[in-house]
């Protein structure tokens, strides 16, 4: 093995774009990422440039413009992504998961509409299912949709949306009343297109500002406000109501693979980062990677991002292959955001002094590694879904 975190059995295509991707990444984002980020500015030129890379379009079938590519290829350019700055892979996660949905569940007048714009990330699409007040218990949704003739009027407030402002789709997951006597049977996803910008951005919608964050700067994360704003019901996903928790549920499995990658990428950046400065900072006359603590460090910093980049690289080629990938999803994302923040914070030390400076690069991963322990569901979530899944499979009779 020559390098860690490399994957077997890839076609040419994916080696083709993967390396597309890590020398952009190399090139144009770890240089810019830093003042990027102290200044929480938005990446818009780096947008632009995924843009034209196709990579808003990677998962989206070739019929409506897209790539048609595999979740394992996505989450491998995550991967890469998160290697040069997390904030960047966050613009295009949302709006994946958003493309997702229309594409396993949306109707053909929803796919047709939606999916080549999205392709071409002339429509971002933003992913609303929290609430100020909902935690992880998505079936407690407060905000409601009531059925106005035609239409909808949908009333309350919904929290920490990525891509708040500068999305132009919001797939919001709100209560209805179906009737059903299961609370997330009454739960449905719509479609809403909205202006990129904050304040009132439709009759009764409105994206207040940006929530101010210890890390993952650049890109917005938002508040989303309705206030009897209308809809048509032909923007429900999939056209029938009380479907939206399967919906939603879907989606955040195939985030979780996502921010498993984006896990990955980060920790691969703090050994990197680790081990060069390791062998360029010298005590007691020797480089400290010749000493013998730090080089059991590097050692088990290695082997912690080679094991989460297995455990994602699973969970990817399982959810393609169409098999119920819960329990590997919520391992991976589990074990990588957990050796994400231990590689992190290994490397912070490695570092000494200079990991605490603004100068240095470990420094901003050290306030972005935590995002990842709590970004679609903590541990404690992910250990429930495990759980639930083993028990399921080994249930005693």
């Amino acid at each position: 093995m020559a390098r860690i975190a490399q994957t077997q059995d890839l076609t040419d295509f994916q080696r083709d774009i993967l390396a597309t991707v890590r020398t952009y990444v190399d090139r144009e984002i770890i240089p810019a990422a830093q003042e990027l980020e102290h200044t929480d500015t938005y990446p818009d030129k780096i947008v632009a440039d995924m843009r034209a890379m196709g990579l808003f379009g990677l998962m989206i079938p070739e019929e409506y413009g897209g790539l048609g590519e595999s979740l394992l290829t996505y989450a491998l350019c995550v991967e890469e992504l998160a290697r040069g700055w997390m904030s960047v892979s966050g613009v295009i996660n949302t709006h994946f998961i958003v493309a997702y949905m229309i594409r396993q569940h949306g109707t053909d007048t929803q796919k047709q509409h939606f999916l080549p714009r999205m392709a071409t990330g002339e429509v971002r699409g933003a992913f609303s299912m929290s609430e100020p007040d909902l935690g992880s218990d998505v079936a407690a949704i407060t905000t409601t949709a009531r059925r106005a003739g035609d239409d909808y009027v949908i009333n309350g407030q919904k929290m920490w949306l990525t891509n708040g402002g500068s999305s132009t789709l919001v797939a919001a997951l709100v209560r209805t009343d179906e009737g059903a006597d299961k609370p997330h049977h009454n739960l449905t996803t719509f479609l809403i297109e909205k202006p990129a910008g904050f304040g009132e951005v439709l009759p009764g919608l409105t994206i207040p500002g940006k929530i101010p964050k210890m890390g993952y700067k650049g890109i917005d994360t938002t508040e989303l406000i309705f206030d009897d704003h209308h809809t048509r019901a032909d923007t429900i996903l999939g056209g029938t109501p009380g479907r939206g928790f399967a919906h939603m549920m879907d989606g955040v499995e195939v985030g979780r693979v996502n921010v498993s990658a984006r896990a990955c990428g980060v920790a691969q950046r703090a050994f990197e980062l680790a081990v060069a400065y390791a062998q360029q900072r010298r005590t007691f006359g020797k480089p400290i990677a010749e000493h013998q603590a730090v080089a059991f460090s590097l050692a088990e910093m290695a082997t912690k991002v080679e094991a989460g980049h297995l455990m994602m690289v699973n969970a990817a080629r399982l959810k393609d292959t169409g098999e119920r990938n819960d329990v590997a999803a919520g391992m991976a994302k589990y074990l990588c955001s957990e050796y994400c923040a231990e590689v992190t914070q290994a490397s912070f030390r490695i570092h000494g002094g200079y990991g605490y400076s603004t100068e240095y690069e470990i420094e901003r991963l050290m306030r972005e590694a935590p995002f990842l322990l709590i970004g679609e569901g903590t541990s404690e979530i992910q250990k429930q879904i495990i759980s639930r899944g083993l028990l399921r499979e080994y249930r005693v009779r």
